[in-house]
């Protein structure tokens, strides 16, 4: 059934907000797919934190188009569904390759991150990266290691100095 004018402006806007609100947005071909698998996977992606929308290649061509984005002529062939990442990339991207993970019917064509059109094998690695909570937690600990060092360092001649003290106190004779 065709959509109005009207409700495809409507589409287009929306595509259009999206694209410019995610971090990264992700293009899957779909072909033969059924619906169960379809909402699993919308599922599990929104669960991350983002979308997963069917489009039309017209619509979607124009949307790309609007955010002065330059798609590969190969991206939009065939059917197409739109992976968007609004808040973490990484863990998206892993979302969409777990629910994906055995399926020859869904294939990642590639995607956009930063502005910058991404083939499949980097949307591989991008769902290979630890999610953005762990790679803070990494960056903390790298962080506050020299610091944890150093103050270590400060205090063992201190702790020394303690040691020596108590042990003299300990051994000294008592006084008469």
């Amino acid at each position: 059934m065709a959509i109005s004018k009207q409700r495809k402006e409507e589409v287009l806007d929306q595509y259009s907000e999206w694209i410019k609100k995610s971090e990264a947005v992700i293009l899957v071909e779909y072909t033969g797919a059924r619906m169960k698998d379809i909402n699993a996977i919308r599922a599990k992606v929104r669960d991350a934190g983002g979308e997963f929308h069917i489009v039309k290649n017209t619509l979607a061509r124009r949307a790309f188009a609007n955010s002065g984005m330059e798609l590969p002529a190969d991206y939009l062939v065939k059917s197409t569904a739109i992976t968007f990442a609004f808040t973490d990339p990484a863990s998206t991207a892993k979302a969409l390759t777990e629910s994906t993970k055995g399926s020859e019917f869904v294939k990642v064509k590639g995607g956009f991150m930063g502005g910058k059109a991404l083939n499949a094998a980097q949307v591989k690695s991008l769902s290979d990266m630890p999610p953005l909570p762990v790679m803070r937690a990494t960056l903390l600990g790298v962080l506050q290691a020299p610091a944890g060092k150093l103050v270590r360092t400060l205090a063992e001649p201190a702790r020394g100095l303690a040691a020596v003290v108590k042990a003299f106190s300990e051994n000294a004779p008592a006084a008469a």
